[in-house]
């Protein structure tokens, strides 16, 4: 089937990207299968993730289908767009529907972008991970890919003002080889290794990001433990705790 949505929205965000003239380096996207189905993992710590999860499948030419909160999929501008380029509607009470519809699609040989964590982490550091994931690509019969991105943050995260500017903003991203979810191990199991897997491309990524924090007041995007003020891990629980307290 024609993809008339999808193919005009990547060249859209690649012009984009070119006018805020941010530095793209992605590494491993040979690890991102040239046909069949796959269940692709990243870290996330952005609105714009997806953009850049989609970017590194581009060089196989494969177009991902990603599971994202059902609310995007109602707002009057992103709805048709979502629903057009194929990403799945997740509705976090009623998840059995997104579930199947992601089975359909891997065992259709779509690659389905899953992010473990559920939300943007705070902290920039990788929370804990839901075992969806292991159980998709266990069920379909495909492998799982792990990747881990950087730098996005300081495009577009959750409580900081947007950055659309022509701001020479670096992006780090790297693809990890392919997983092989067993259907004779636990998915809690293949969660765990997944997971690991994501924290070391994330660190590699890190290591391999090119700036630093400019000044004192640019260390919000740096995680507490590589020397930023971002809130650690601890205090964004403790902060949550306190909201569903209240």
């Amino acid at each position: 089937m024609a993809e008339l949505v999808y193919r005009p929205v990547v060249g859209f965000a690649q012009t984009l990207f070119k006018a805020w003239d941010l530095k793209i380096d992605c590494k491993g996207s040979e690890n991102i299968p040239r046909s069949g189905g796959a269940v692709l993992v990243s870290n996330h710590i952005s609105y714009l993730d997806f953009v850049f999860n989609g970017l590194a499948a581009l060089p196989q030419k494969r177009l991902v289908r990603f599971m994202a909160k059902e609310s995007v999929f109602r707002h009057k501008i992103s709805g048709p767009l979502m629903r057009g380029m194929k990403h799945i509607p997740v509705d976090r009470k009623q998840g059995e529907a997104a579930y199947a519809h992601a089975l359909d699609s891997l065992r259709s040989g779509e690659i389905v972008g899953v992010f473990p964590e559920a939300t943007i982490s705070p902290s920039f550091t990788l929370k804990s991970f839901k075992s969806g994931a292991a159980r998709l690509a266990q069920e379909a019969g495909v492998p799982l890919i792990p990747m881990a991105v950087w730098g996005t943050q300081r495009l577009w995260t959750k409580g900081h003002p947007r950055n659309f500017k022509r701001s020479h903003i670096p992006i780090t991203i790297r693809v990890g080889e392919a997983i092989e979810a067993s259907k004779d191990k636990y998915a809690g199991a293949i969660t765990r290794q997944l997971r690991e897997r994501v924290q070391e491309l994330l660190e590699a990524a890190q290591r391999a990001y090119p700036v630093r924090p400019k000044d004192a007041n640019d260390t919000w995007w740096m995680p507490a433990h590589l020397g930023g003020t971002a809130p650690t891990p601890e205090q964004v629980r403790e902060a949550e705790a306190g909201r569903s307290a209240g």
